[in-house]
């Protein structure tokens, strides 16, 4: 099985995917157990002085103002923890929880939290154990960190509430703690807070969006390329000297692929046949600018999910001098603002998918194919209800395009009285990227339907492939009416594993 070496400067996105989707082994790096140990004498000399210091002998949040005695410290950090797994709603993914509890351990092992290294090694043990704790749907601000969902992980290492088994069975946390042999946490001074106060969820959450989003592109290229041909439209605007004057990078990049699909097609360039045409319609040719605009929204994206897997979030933090202070790191925006742009991006790119499905099933518009794709029109409905469905989802995306960062609410008695709600974005977007496969998919079953029905005109090789790898993996061709809903189940299949790229990559290379 692959390993993950956990540092003191960070992780990388792969290190999550690893970890969070491919249930990769966790290690803690010799360098990063010292660092926690260094850290942990500092906040073991500030425990031992009267002054009172935030985080280790003081509440939290609003609360902060007290005192705590010794006695009742490690009550505090139990406390803190139990009282904070307030989360509600629905189980978050498992996916998702791995990424939370992975990211965590990555601050932890930063050296800048103060926690001991027993604690940073429990979490790598329940990790390696395949024990996910319950997190809810509802719990976090996205500010002072996703409290309640990591406050749930938390709570799994003190041997308390409910987690799942690698067998996907959820059973008391100490059960499964006790059948792996893996002894629960007593917290000490500042550790229950900093298991609590980071932006481990949204991050995590955007790191699998972006990985999701890079193969959805290259998917949405490859239906808008074979929406073009199906429509007999031209390859033209494609060219590169067109793009290379409005040097947008994701642009020229979906322009370029779009232009390796359609290499060798009989199809394109008859928009001056039967019916002339000057230009294409602009969601066939303005394909690649929106779909490059949103792979640039991506990039920027990936600059802020980088530097955020480089660093340390917690509060209050052990800085290289010695000293221990508050901070705002905690704050979520950076990752909330960018959940939301990717939203926005996606709802678009459905939206103009949605676009050329319709004109290939509408006779006025699709140039010589049959209405609604059907077999026997009148008789035959054809994709008609298949484009309402696309439909459906396209304004359930705009729904969810709206920010959720642009929000905020009080919370803590007024102590913490702007946040986030990164955690709201990071929640929706994985809809949006869940919604916006299926549009893509939906693209692709009209799209291979009416390039086949184009008799006498022979489809690019890419095309080809795809078509052929489609229909193989049971995206069915046309004919007359059948059950529609296992159909496109295939196809969204189809394009959610990443299939369709790689049979056209098969004949292309890799894609932009």
């Amino acid at each position: 099985m692959h390993t993950v070496v956990v540092g003191t400067t960070g992780v990388t996105a792969s290190d999550v995917l690893a970890v969070a989707r491919g249930g990769a082994r966790v290690e803690l790096s010799d360098e990063a157990v010292s660092a926690l140990a260094a850290a942990r004498e500092i906040v073991d000399a500030l425990a031992a002085k009267p002054e009172p210091v935030y985080g280790v002998s003081t509440g939290f949040g609003a609360l902060a103002t007290r005192h705590i005695s010794p006695e009742l410290r490690a009550q505090l950090q139990r406390n803190i923890v139990r009282s904070h797994a307030a989360g509600m709603g629905p189980h978050v993914e498992r996916e998702v929880v791995r990424a939370l509890m992975f990211l965590r351990l990555k601050t932890l092992c930063s050296g800048r939290t103060g926690v001991r290294p027993s604690v940073a090694q429990t979490m790598a043990d329940i990790l390696n154990a395949g024990i996910t704790p319950v997190v809810h749907e509802f719990g976090s601000l996205g500010c002072s960190g996703d409290l309640a969902p990591l406050s749930h992980c938390a709570l799994t290492l003190m041997g308390e509430g409910e987690a799942e088994g690698p067998d996907g069975t959820i059973r008391p946390a100490g059960e499964l703690l006790a059948a792996h042999g893996i002894e629960p946490v007593e917290l000490r001074e500042k550790e229950g807070l900093a298991l609590l106060n980071g932006t481990d969820g949204m991050l995590g959450m955007l790191v699998m969006a972006l990985a999701d989003l890079d193969t959805l592109y290259k998917s949405a290229d490859i239906t808008a390329a074979l929406s073009l041909e199906a429509l007999l439209g031209t390859d033209r605007v494609l060219a590169p000297e067109l793009h290379a004057i409005r040097p947008h990078p994701g642009q020229g990049a979906s322009a370029a692929n779009m232009l390796a699909v359609l290499k060798g097609s009989e199809l394109t360039g008859h928009h001056q046949d039967d019916a002339p045409r000057v230009q294409d319609a602009y969601s066939v040719r303005c394909a690649p600018q929106v779909a490059g605009a949103g792979r640039d929204t991506m990039t920027h994206a990936r600059l802020v999910a980088d530097r955020e897997l480089a660093s340390a979030v917690d509060n209050p933090v052990v800085l290289p001098d010695g000293r221990v202070e508050s901070n705002g790191n905690f704050h979520g925006a950076p990752v909330a603002y960018v959940l939301d742009f990717l939203a926005i991006a996606a709802a678009d790119l459905g939206s103009i998918t949605e676009r050329r499905t319709d004109r290939l099933l509408d006779k006025n518009r699709s140039h010589g194919l049959p209405p609604f794709l059907a077999d026997d029109a009148g008789v035959d409905s054809g994709l008609m209800i298949a484009q309402y469905t696309q439909a459906a989802l396209v304004s359930e995306m705009k729904r969810l395009a709206v920010p959720a960062s642009a929000d905020s609410i009080p919370s803590s008695a007024m102590q913490e009285d702007h946040v986030s709600m990164g955690w709201s974005a990071a929640r929706k977007l994985r809809t949006a990227v869940d919604n916006l496969t299926r549009i893509v998919a939906i693209e692709l079953y009209a799209a291979t339907r009416a390039i086949e029905l184009r008799s006498g005109l022979t489809p690019a090789p890419a095309s080809q492939a795809a078509i052929s790898a489609a229909r193989a993996a049971g995206v069915a061709g046309p004919g007359p009416d059948r059950f529609l809903s296992p159909d496109l189940a295939a196809a969204d299949a189809f394009v959610r594993g990443g299939h369709l790229v790689e049979a056209v990559e098969s004949v292309t290379g890799p894609l932009a």
